[in-house]
């Protein structure tokens, strides 16, 4: 059961939050890149470490992936808490 949702940049979940992709913000140069990564939109991600500074590392399709922070601000996802 879902007990909270919000529209955020994937950046703004912490450690142990699940959420699900929407869509991309201003990033057609790198939009290819993270499709081949697996982001894509109404995919589910878990936010595996994210320490303020640094890359973010984010589970996508059952992979491990770091993302700049930069990048992550731009990924707009809907927050999932249970």
């Amino acid at each position: 059961m879902v007990t909270r949702t919000s529209q955020i940049p994937l950046a703004e979940l912490v450690a142990g939050e699940q959420a699900t992709i929407l869509s991309f913000q201003n990033m057609r140069e790198v939009a290819g890149r993270l499709t081949s990564l697996g982001f894509t939109p109404s995919v589910r991600v878990m936010m595996m470490q994210n320490q303020g500074r640094g890359p973010l590392l984010v589970n996508v399709r059952g992979t491990h992936v770091a993302l700049g922070r930069r990048e992550a601000q731009k990924i707009i996802v809907q927050r999932m808490s249970e």
